[in-house]
């Protein structure tokens, strides 16, 4: 993730990603597996998931404060996402895509984390949990939300 363009430590930049792994893992048990969001929040750190064991403290805070930000302001998210998905449906996304989207969207709405390094990093998150093509479909919906977005 070099080029952020930000003097975050690299320990913090490890922490925020590695909270934004586990949230991706939440929100996706929480919306495909239907499971209760504090039920998830609960279990998952001893469910043996890969980014789950061992998980210092500031790691679990970091996630679980992202996954009730973006449950809270899910009606919101969801609104920005169709609005600017021309043609894509919430419905007909991938889910990974989707819950990816609607962590960054709740980053860019909560504003403590420029915008670019939200990009990157959800960037990041499609690769690694969907693939190249999930990143360019990720990058084209947040770059316009951001441009919708007053600075």
């Amino acid at each position: 993730m070099s080029g952020t363009g930000t003097s975050m430590p690299r320990a913090r930049q490890r922490t925020r990603h590695r909270g934004r792994q586990a949230a991706v893992q939440m929100l996706y048990q929480w919306e495909v597996g239907q499971h209760d969001v504090e039920e998830v929040l609960r279990t998952f750190w001893t469910a043996n998931l890969p980014g789950a064991e061992g998980a210092p403290e500031n790691v679990r805070a970091f996630a679980e404060q992202l996954v009730r930000s973006t449950i809270a302001g899910l009606d919101k998210i969801d609104a920005l996402i169709v609005e600017t998905a021309e043609h894509w449906r919430l419905s007909r996304m991938a889910a990974l895509d989707r819950i990816i989207l609607r962590l960054a969207i709740g980053e860019f709405l909560e504003g403590t984390t420029p915008r670019n390094v939200v990009i990157n990093e959800a960037l990041e998150l499609a690769k690694t949990f969907s693939g190249d093509e999930s990143a360019k479909f990720v990058n084209g919906i947040l770059d316009a939300v951001k441009k919708k977005l007053p600075q």
